[in-house]
């Protein structure tokens, strides 16, 4: 499959922005004291991200400005969905961050920050994880995302790079009590994450193609080759649904997701750990969250690029 770059940037910063806030709700229903500024920020590089998010996801449509019928189809649709239950939760987390700039409390704005908002983003995160990996686990024909670890993972990568963004603001903020138990939290994560990551990259490896060339043409002669594909000249289908990128640039993509992923960003959550007074574990913290952003551009590529459309039998490159 090949993606357009808004949809690989809509799904990373939504996934970050979900983590955070679900980091953030459920600090504050554990009754986590979480000091004013690392809130306030917290939620604020939430929506931020999320809002961009929004944007990117009109960058791809051949009509933006008909974006809106996307919702009529909720009944059957995964995407239509997604596109209700994000909105819905960018409001819930804009309430959230409102009421927190807000003075002192009376008790019934105290319950909506403290329980209601918290209970309601969790829902909607999780909600909105669901939605977004099922538009990929239902198509059946393509094997490789019609598995329950498609869902695995977008939950999974989502909370562990929103944990490493929000231990980075933790330290920012100045909440140097919290540094320690938020690294735990997304160490922890991000290796739960790289391991159901690199179990859904092997599985999806193995996979042998439901169709092939004989079961495509008809052809049953078992030496049936294809010498060019179906449409010399390029079309809709070989722009869509063929990256055209060699096997080799795929690999190292590969590498690449696992590394500045997975594997890079766990490596930097180390010193926050050992050492949670020095005063440098920031600049490692930031530099994780960083890394894992270029690294996740790449894993949410690859995520694309090995699935295998079954009308490449037809489509598909000069062999």
């Amino acid at each position: 499959m090949n993606p357009a770059f808004s949809v690989i940037v809509f799904t990373t910063l939504s996934g970050i922005g979900q983590g955070i806030v679900m980091a953030l709700a459920v600090a504050t229903l554990a009754s986590v004291v979480l000091p004013g500024p690392l809130l306030f920020t917290g939620l604020t590089v939430a929506l931020v991200l999320l809002l961009a998010a929004l944007g990117a996801s009109f960058l791809h449509l051949g009509r933006p400005e008909r974006a809106w019928r996307a919702v009529l189809m909720w009944r059957t649709s995964w995407l239509s969905r997604e596109v209700i239950v994000l909105p819905a939760f960018i409001v819930v987390v804009a309430l959230w961050l409102w009421l927190q700039t807000g003075e002192q409390p009376d008790q019934q704005s105290g319950a909506l920050r403290h329980v209601v908002l918290p209970v309601a983003a969790i829902i909607l995160c999780l909600v909105l994880w669901y939605c977004t990996a099922m538009i990929y686990a239902c198509i059946r024909f393509i094997q490789e995302w019609a598995h329950p670890l498609t869902i695995a993972n977008y939950t999974l990568i989502g909370l562990s790079s929103g944990l490493v963004l929000f231990t980075a603001i933790t330290w920012l903020t100045g909440a140097q009590e919290l540094v320690r138990p938020s690294a735990a939290w997304a160490l922890g994560l991000t290796v739960v994450a790289a391991a159901v990551r690199m179990v859904s990259i092997a599985r999806n490896g193995r996979i042998k193609p439901k169709s092939n060339l004989q079961s495509a043409t008809g052809i049953r002669n078992p030496q049936v080759v294809q010498k060019s594909m179906g449409m010399t000249g390029g079309s809709f289908n070989t722009r869509e649904f063929m990256h055209g990128r060699t096997l080799a640039f795929v690999s190292r993509i590969r590498y690449i997701a696992i590394g500045a992923g997975f594997v890079g960003p766990a490596v930097l959550l180390l010193p926050a750990l050992l050492a949670p007074q020095h005063q440098g574990n920031g600049v490692w913290l930031v530099a994780a969250a960083l890394l894992q952003y270029a690294g996740l551009l790449a894993e949410r590529w690859f995520f694309f690029a090995q699935a295998r459309h079954p009308q490449n039998l037809y489509y598909q490159i000069v062999s």
